[in-house]
């Protein structure tokens, strides 16, 4: 039996769960505002072309408009200034978009303070308990948020949501063996982090040494601190600086 066989055994049987990361991609999924006088991304629309109707009677499709950096998605280097002479979406590697996963747990810290930041020190006392960081995988980091993502206003939250300190983010930039990191809220970075020296490390820092970025994840409670394997699908735009996603994860039960 070949490696392939065993494993599509292993999901028919229940031995390996296929567990959706993915948030439901509609007009009410939450998008970032900038200050007015940046350029604003639209949210997720769907125009009817035709329903079995006298537009086309036997099929149903619509057109679809939506931000490349809407709901769960893919953050590329080139989204970033740091990383405007890195990969557009298109030219990221399919082999770097299937990864091992580390699962960080600081629901109870961001419960307790929605502007809680993740440390360097928080990495590697859970480096301590369960093994380093998988050498070319995620850090997944799991806040909680992913409950509010119904409530656009709870998930902004007045500006006060979770992130990544500057110490942090530069250290998973230029010395942990990471591709990337994945988040519940509505960017990889903290709602205060245009505030940070540099604003917004998580892009400047993370983007800027080749490595990405995913949001709006789901379903982190479902999976261990160490053992999942993340598959992460952006669509191949060519110039694209991210793309939204279908995130999935394969946890072994």
């Amino acid at each position: 039996m070949t490696v392939l066989s065993e494993l599509l055994d292993a999901i028919d049987g229940g031995a390996v769960e296929v567990i959706d990361l993915t948030a439901p991609l509609t007009a009410q999924t939450p998008i970032l505002t900038l200050p007015e006088q940046f350029g604003q991304t639209v949210p997720f629309g769907l125009t009817e072309i035709s329903r079995y109707d006298e537009r086309g009677p036997a099929w149903y499709w619509n057109n679809i408009s939506t931000g490349e950096h809407t709901g769960t998605h893919f953050d590329a280097p080139i989204h970033w200034v740091t990383g405007r002479g890195g990969d557009d979406v298109s030219q990221v590697p399919a082999d770097r978009l299937v990864a091992r996963a580390a699962v960080l747990d600081f629901t109870a810290e961001a419960a307790a303070d929605p502007d809680f930041l993740l440390q360097v020190d928080h990495v590697r006392a859970w480096e301590r308990e369960h093994g380093p960081l998988p050498a070319g995988g995620w850090l997944l980091f799991r806040t909680g948020w992913d409950a509010r993502s119904g409530d656009p206003a709870a998930y902004a939250n007045n500006g006060h949501t979770p992130g990544i300190s500057v110490e942090c983010a530069r250290w998973l930039a230029e010395r942990a063996p990471i591709i990337g990191i994945g988040v519940e809220t509505v960017g990889t970075d903290a709602a205060a982090a245009h505030s940070f020296d540099p604003p917004f490390p998580c892009h400047a820092l993370l983007l800027g040494a080749d490595k990405y970025g995913l949001t709006q994840l789901q379903n982190l409670s479902r999976l261990p601190p160490t053992g999942a394997v993340v598959l992460a699908g952006p669509l191949p735009i060519v110039g694209g600086s991210g793309s939204p996603a279908r995130v999935l994860a394969l946890v072994e039960r």
